[in-house]
């Protein structure tokens, strides 16, 4: 299929959302998620803009294959993809230090809270949890723990 058939439309109250936390913090969006798989970096861009979001990704993460290709494959096996994701998170963030304010938002919880499986080392230090996945930034209080990180 062509990308841009590969997406479905953007929620507009999220949207509306996800503007006034880039309006009011200056971030930049880098893509963790899946879709860097199915698009280009400049196709995001595309579907980003046509969604009526103000500003265009500006990375994606790499995949943690092209780093480390022994770990990428015990955790596609294992099905650790909160635990894939997050490393490739760490690992972008490794490549650009000259970042120092971000958070990472999604539905897959990678937080560093202990009670996720018990385990408490890996995770996200700044993270926040959208739990109802169709809901997400919309959810009550996540576009105040949003901007607390970009501060």
């Amino acid at each position: 299929r062509p990308w841009n058939v590969r997406f479905d439309n953007f929620d507009s109250k999220a949207v509306k959302v996800l503007n006034k936390i880039l309006e009011d913090t200056g971030a930049e969006i880098v893509v963790s998620s899946d879709w860097k798989l199915h698009a280009t970096l400049e196709e995001l861009g595309l579907v980003y803009e046509d969604q009526g979001i103000i500003k265009k990704p500006i990375d994606v993460t790499p995949n943690m294959k092209d780093f480390d290709p022994e770990g990428a494959g015990l955790f596609s096996w294992k099905g650790w993809l909160e635990q894939a994701r997050a490393i490739e998170i760490q690992k972008w963030l490794e490549d650009h230090p000259e970042v120092t304010h971000w958070v990472s938002v999604d539905d897959l919880n990678m937080s560093t809270d202990p009670d996720r499986r018990g385990d408490s080392d890996w995770g996200l230090s700044n993270f926040v949890l959208t739990p109802r996945s169709y809901e997400g930034i919309k959810q009550s209080g996540v576009k105040d723990k949003i901007k607390n990180f970009l501060k």
